[in-house]
């Protein structure tokens, strides 16, 4: 006999693949007319999905109810995320534009991030209480890098296309690809001096020294230097043999297409195999892949990219408001709300935009002080943070004496786990209701003008004008065969002038009997010029015109 089937897997096909669904019904509507972002109704749907409401999606089983096992599925689905979109950062960059364009990019992720880093640092500092500054500094850093996947989101589309200029958004696009792989020191810096150094160095050894040395030599040259060494070898050798695959005809289109993707992939793994920054790699790889502009232009109207892309961004956020730890936000020894509320203000407000200003007269691509407001105020913080959360509070938990987490490391970590999640929430909303607010704001007091207007004239009354026999109006009366009006007579009395009933914005109105069969003052005939207005004349038979108003003709 048939029974229900309630396992995840069903539970989990069914909810993804109906939201998908349902949203791609309206997916235009919400993006192009409202401007609202993919991320944003994303994670709505992932908190209605949550065990706390629908309990459809639970991540907690998924996990086999460990809270280690659950960040390690997030840390790898945020891996598989930023990787995909990385690579296509790189590639849909212009040919060459990292080397052309250098000089504002060593601006942004030099003094850029650095400054980032420390007005975050200081914010968080100061708003958390007992928290000491090295551990703010390592908080900071998960947040420093602006995030790619939310950045697609102001740079495409007809909002994008309509009012961010196209270099501005190749810059924003090269920013937020490059800084989420250069995450890593700002991040390592404080957390090995926070091992070595923390509680007196407890249970390591080595102290301050080491520490920086790990610093130098295992992050900057084995994780960064080495990603970016490796990138340039794996997307050079992935175009030469596309090249040549493609010149023999051994490919055909469909692998053509998919080939990013699958490049994504590869440097992933093979970065996680050998513990390097697989970030910067997949940016670093995907802009040399695209470095002769071919592939980018052979794929530029083709949607297989951004489909892929736009599945991932969804589940993506789909899960975060599933797995984000609501309830801590209010019940912590952290930091309480009221506090936790104006540290996600302050952190939009002075995170990026002090920076921007001060430097964007050297950005050329920043051409006003609008533009630099823009770019101040867009560094959203997403799916990087998530990344980077992952990471620190998995280094946390190697921080052992005696077989326990160190104290310091504990508190650390329950601080970065609450803070972060908390600014992406932030940074999530807000950016993502900006642009809608800002579009609202600039078209309702004009919306409300016209409205006003429209009932303004609706409620007048008919402009009549006198009847006069050579007027340079274009207001000019019926002319019957080329007799004048006023001398007519019915039943031996004279008749009333007709009034003239015209509309401003409209441009034909039928005419009357007496129209067609001659010819209208102003429209042509020799005692009068052509006029661009023709107006609507009441006859004996028409009935009484409604009332002059001005109508739009858009």
């Amino acid at each position: 006999m048939p029974t229900l089937s309630l396992i995840n897997f069903n539970i989990v096909c069914a909810t993804l693949g109906g939201f998908i669904s349902i949203f791609g019904l309206v997916s235009y509507l919400f993006k192009e007319r409202f401007y609202l972002s993919e991320a944003l109704i994303s994670l709505l749907a992932g908190v209605v999905f949550s065990p706390a409401v629908a309990n459809f999606i639970r991540p907690s089983e998924y996990a086999l109810g460990s809270d280690q096992n659950l960040e390690e599925i997030t840390l790898y689905f945020t891996r598989l995320v930023l990787g995909v979109q990385l690579v296509l950062a790189g590639v849909q960059l212009p040919k060459r534009y990292l080397q052309v364009e250098w000089k504002s990019l060593s601006l942004l992720l030099g003094p850029g991030m650095s400054a980032m880093w420390m007005c975050s640092s200081l914010v968080i500092w100061a708003m958390v209480p007992n928290l000491s500054f090295l551990h703010a500094l390592s908080i900071a850093a998960c947040v420093t890098p602006t995030d790619p996947v939310l950045s697609n989101s102001i740079v495409k589309g007809k909002f994008a296309d309509k009012n961010v200029p196209r270099p501005l958004q190749k810059i924003i696009v090269a920013e937020s690809g490059a800084n989420d792989g250069l995450g890593y020191p700002f991040l390592f810096f404080g957390m090995y001096l926070v091992k070595y150094t923390g509680m007196g160095g407890a249970g390591q050894v080595g102290g301050a020294g080491k520490a920086m040395g790990l610093w130098f030599y295992e992050t900057w040259v084995y994780t960064v230097i080495l990603s970016v060494i490796y990138g340039i070898f794996v997307g050079w050798c992935s175009r030469e043999l596309l090249h040549w695959a493609e010149e023999k005809h051994y490919v055909d289109r469909e692998s053509f297409l998919v080939f990013a993707i699958a490049l994504s992939l590869f440097i992933v793994g093979t970065c996680g195999l050998i513990g390097t920054d697989d970030l910067l790699a997949c940016f670093v790889a995907g802009n040399v892949f695209t470095q002769d502009d071919w592939f980018r232009l052979e794929t530029m109207d083709d949607s297989l990219q951004p489909t892929i892309d736009m599945l991932l961004n969804l589940s993506i956020f789909i899960w975060f408001g599933a797995v984000c730890p609501w309830s801590s936000f209010l019940n912590n020894d952290i930091i309480p709300l009221y506090r936790l509320v104006f540290l996600g203000v302050l952190i939009l407000l002075v995170r990026r935009m002090p920076i921007i200003f001060a430097m964007h007269r050297y950005i050329h691509q920043i051409e006003h002080i609008y533009h630099a407001g823009f770019v101040g105020f867009f560094g959203p913080i997403g799916v990087g943070a998530v990344f980077y959360l992952s990471i620190s509070r998995e280094f946390l938990r190697e921080i052992k004496v005696n077989g326990e987490v160190r104290e310091d490391a504990h508190r650390l970590s329950e601080a970065v786990n609450i803070i972060v999640w908390f600014l992406v929430v932030c940074s999530i909303v807000v950016h993502g209701l900006s642009i809608p607010l800002v579009k609202a704001g600039y078209n309702l007091p004009r919306t409300i003008s016209n409205v006003l207007s429209t009932s303004t004239a609706v409620d007048s009354e008919p402009v009549t004008i006198a009847s006069t026999p050579h007027t340079h109006s274009t207001a000019t009366r019926n002319v019957d065969n080329g007799a004048n009006n006023r001398g007519r007579k019915r039943g031996g009395g004279r008749e009333d002038p007709q009034p003239t009933v015209f509309r401003i914005g409209r441009s034909v109105v039928q005419p009357s009997s007496s129209q067609q069969d001659g010819q209208m003052l102003g429209t042509g005939n020799v005692e009068e010029p052509e006029r661009p207005v023709n107006l609507i004349t009441t006859g004996p038979s028409t009935p009484k015109a409604p009332s002059v108003g001005l109508e739009q003709s858009i």
